[in-house]
């Protein structure tokens, strides 16, 4: 998992040169558009940005949304019809931004991060959304198809909730909230994850755990910076004196921010239940090396008289009395039974066995 993005294919260009810089694709760029009101809802896929202008000065609220950063000409045809700034066309095409809201005057610029599960060796991808809250429309910008927005657009289409009836701050507002929402899910994961790693370590400690750890503290990482920069961007637009964001939409961007410092504090908790986690894992590999050691302290221990009484009987003299005895072999078997009797009731009493 790469914590950051190379951003050296920008280096020399002047501001607001459109680059792409991201995960290389080539995929169609695809554009799709629902406009709606209360009594009315039209829904058009795979347009051009020119299909979008005549919705541009409609009185209903209308989302434009582009699957692909990557198709420079139609960021750029946006940028002309919609009045986009060329600074915010060129972070629009740069994945690496951090989340974030800018102040254009005629329209906001919201940048977050959108978080998907995937289940495989690089667990957690972040991909960038850029949304462009304008008066009466929201054009949403992703790197590829695929979103969480799907139970959204079922409410727009089914006529459920407010979001019908209300403006397009509070679509701005249904759209961070679906992703917001989302890190719950994946938090879920990694709590999950993170338990059956602590199991693992305090029952058979390996070297497998120590990667298991090093990789999820890599993870905590990713997501505190794709999250954490959030928390800046929702209060940004709370303070915010932009007509755009009605006050009917505060209380709503409010909840959005309650539950981004949730989510920050809960990603602090794990984190530092990952560290604690790989202190219990050297904890129990030291633990695992105390009890080898002692068992072959005890072996040494048991075989140093052993060895004693041996060496003594292993000497060349010739007069030695024990030699000639008949009963000398048995009675110096009994003494090293009786030594190693005596021993290990020793460490038994000391709580050594």
């Amino acid at each position: 998992m790469r914590l950051f993005k190379k951003s050296s294919g920008k280096a020399g260009f002047p501001p607001g040169t459109l680059v792409h810089i991201g995960k290389e694709r080539t995929e169609k760029v695809r554009i799709t558009l629902i406009d709606y009101d209360e009594q009315h809802l039209e829904k058009k896929s795979d347009i051009t940005v020119e299909a979008c202008l005549p919705f541009k000065s409609k009185p209903t609220i209308t989302w434009v949304n582009v699957s692909g950063i990557h198709g420079i000409s139609i960021i750029e045809a946006f940028g002309k019809a919609f009045d986009i700034h060329p600074l915010v066309l060129e972070d629009v095409v740069h994945s690496g931004q951090r989340p974030k809201m800018e102040d254009m005057g005629e329209y906001l610029y919201i940048v977050l991060k959108m978080l998907t599960h995937n289940h495989s060796p690089n667990p957690f991808e972040a991909e960038q959304v850029s949304l462009i809250l304008g008066d009466r429309f929201v054009i949403s910008f992703q790197e590829r198809e695929g979103d969480v927005f799907q139970s959204l657009r079922d409410r727009i289409h089914k006529e459920k909730g407010h979001i019908r009836k209300a403006g397009s701050d509070y679509l701005a507002y249904a759209l961070m909230d679906a992703i917001v929402d989302n890190y719950f899910i994946i938090l879920e994961d990694m709590g999950e994850k993170i338990e059956i790693i602590q199991e693992s370590v305090l029952t058979q400690p390996d070297p497998s755990n120590l990667r298991m750890i090093q990789d999820t503290r890599h993870e905590m990482i990713f997501l505190r910076r794709s999250i954490w920069p959030l928390r800046e961007a929702l209060s940004g637009l709370q303070r915010t004196d932009s007509t755009l964001i009605g006050d009917a939409v505060g209380p709503y961007l409010g909840d959005v921010y309650d539950h981004t410092i949730q989510i920050i504090d809960t990603i602090e908790t794990l984190r530092d239940t990952v560290s604690s986690t790989l202190d219990i894992y050297l904890s129990s590999l030291s633990n695992k090396m105390n009890e080898v050691m002692k068992v072959l302290t005890i072996i040494a221990s048991i075989f140093i008289p052993l060895t004693f009484i041996a060496g003594i009987y292993g000497m060349n003299f010739k007069f030695m009395p024990e030699l000639e005895w008949k009963w000398g072999y048995l009675a110096v078997w009994i003494a090293i039974l009786v030594v190693v009797v005596l021993m290990l009731i020793g460490f038994k009493r000391k709580k050594w066995l």
